[in-house]
């Protein structure tokens, strides 16, 4: 996944945008495979919240876009994002999402993850997360917690400013929906969620989440 995402990237990179790819320990070949598609191959301790703010720190831009390996975007998302940005309304905000399955049920999971990033402000990493770099340093970036940094960094970006989400949609891998039961990811997704809003620590969740991982 991770090549085919790098490969649909290069027209930003002719562009003159910088691609970073954080490696967080894999054992896949992954750095190999990026090499040549990105401009720097980092590594660094295991987990989203230590990679991402790893890429955010060593990234030379203006602006910050934080994309899952298994993320596609649209075309010209470099473009939108910087169109979006210079309405001058905030610093920060995501794309609209599709998942890749073709089951029904995956497109209700789409639609309600869009809806309700909307509705609350908040974004997922799924959601391909952009945001000016003053910005992303004024919010003191995403917290060391090893589950929920996406969300951590949507509470700390939100009180800065209101997002800009974008309506044209990145496709996601739906892999683990359909791996694991849609029923049953959708529901351990939303109980942890739940669980952290109800202030229960990330370090308690993740514990959970290893042993009943979807």
């Amino acid at each position: 996944m991770l090549v085919r995402t790098l490969q649909s990237l290069q027209p930003l990179r002719r562009r003159g945008h910088e691609i970073i790819v954080v490696d967080g320990g894999s054992s896949d070949g992954t750095a190999c495979e990026a090499a040549t598609l990105a401009d720097r191959v980092l590594h660094a301790q295991r987990g989203r919240a230590w990679q991402l703010h790893t890429g955010a720190c060593a990234a030379r831009g203006a602006i910050l876009w934080f994309l899952h390996a298994d993320t596609e975007p649209p075309p010209g998302a470099d473009r939108l994002i910087q169109a979006r940005l210079a309405t001058g309304q905030g610093d920060w905000g995501w794309f609209d999402v599709r998942l890749t399955g073709s089951r029904w049920l995956l497109r209700c999971v789409a639609w309600l993850m869009n809806r309700r990033a909307r509705l609350s402000g908040i974004a997922t990493g799924d959601q391909g997360m952009f945001v000016r770099r003053a910005a992303y340093d004024r919010a003191g970036g995403f917290p060391p917690i090893p589950l929920m940094e996406d969300i951590a960094l949507s509470r700390r970006l939100r009180r800065l400013g209101r997002p800009l989400p974008i309506a044209v949609r990145l496709t996601s891998s739906s892999r683990r929906w359909e791996k694991h039961g849609i029923v049953r990811t959708i529901l351990t997704m939303w109980g942890l969620r739940l669980a952290y809003f109800l202030g229960v620590k990330p370090q308690v969740l993740a514990r959970y989440y290893v042993v009943h991982r979807p």
